[in-house]
């Protein structure tokens, strides 16, 4: 296991160097068995956290072609959390979503694929998030309008 294969780990799964190494540990240096053992914990982690009070967070706002507009509200615990890439990111890949697919409500976005990655639910990709950050994130509403 050398720093190259923990820089690498981190890269792929947003995680902290010692739960890198602990996880290469684990895994005997295969990466890819690493990601999960990370992947497990975090989500693991996202769980733990979900009851947390969502205090800060974000309105994002996206225009198709003047065609279709969608407007979301996104919850999380701090400021400092709100204006993080990770979340920002977050926030855009959700409106692109909303106004690719066009979901009836919170629970149906949450149960698509992942339009940039299908392997992945909404949900799921949610998790990731709050595994890197260490906050709860929630989806409060969205508003999707369309000509």
């Amino acid at each position: 296991m050398s720093k190259d294969d923990i820089k690498k780990l981190r890269e792929l799964t947003g995680a902290g160097v010692m739960d890198a190494k602990h996880a290469l540990e684990e895994a005997e240096g295969d990466l890819d068995k690493a990601g999960e053992i990370i992947k497990d914990k975090g989500l693991a982690k996202a769980a733990a956290k979900s009851e947390r009070e969502i205090k800060a967070g974000l309105i994002k706002t996206y225009l198709h072609n003047n065609r279709v507009g969608v407007i979301l509200k996104l919850g999380c615990e701090t400021d400092f959390v709100a204006k993080s890439e990770p979340f920002q990111e977050l926030a855009h890949n959700l409106v692109m979503q909303i106004a690719a697919m066009e979901p009836v409500d919170i629970q149906a976005l949450l149960d698509q694929s992942f339009i940039k990655d299908e392997s992945i639910t909404l949900d799921e990709l949610i998790k990731q998030v709050i595994a890197r950050t260490g906050e709860n994130i929630r989806i409060e509403a969205f508003y999707r309008l369309a000509l």
